[in-house]
């Protein structure tokens, strides 16, 4: 397993702590299996798309839940009494659970099973108050924070 050191990068970034977290997450998800397969699609600026091949699944066999900054997608096949008499199976029907973690404002906006694929769209929606703007350098408009003692008693 590799280990990065990640202290010249906590001496440039303040509050970026959690980052050192998500590239350890990372390095775990390597060895996690890889089925279903799936896709991560940029479809537009601001908009991204996951798709799944799950082949055999029907809708109601799917569950797709966010939490905070989670996506997860399980699938539950419900057990069929006749099992065929199968000379190769190379169609996997077995239960899965797959988590994405979804960046900042990232907001799943619908899903659609359609010819055994699983397509969820996502889009991005950044709030003003996080959107880059612009100071002005003249000093004129400028109000110091006064504490909040001093609020208080003004």
């Amino acid at each position: 397993m590799r280990h990065f050191d990640f202290t010249p990068l906590n001496r440039s970034a303040i509050g970026f702590d959690r980052l050192a977290h998500l590239f350890n997450e990372a390095q775990r998800a390597e060895a996690a299996p890889s089925y279903p397969p799936y896709n991560i699609e940029l479809v537009a600026e601001d908009q991204y798309r996951i798709t799944m091949a799950l082949a055999g699944f029907d809708r109601s066999e799917l569950e797709i839940e966010t939490e905070r900054d989670m996506l997860k997608i399980v699938g539950r096949r419900q057990k069929t009494e006749a099992q065929g008499n199968f000379l190769h199976r190379g169609i996997a029907a077995r239960d899965f659970e797959h988590s994405f973690r979804l960046a900042d404002h990232v907001k799943v906006v619908g899903a659609k099973l359609d010819n055994g694929l699983l397509n969820i769209e996502l889009v991005r929606e950044v709030p003003e108050v996080y959107k880059p703007r612009k100071i002005v350098i003249d000093g004129v408009n400028m109000q110091l924070v006064q504490p909040q003692e001093e609020r208080q008693a003004a």
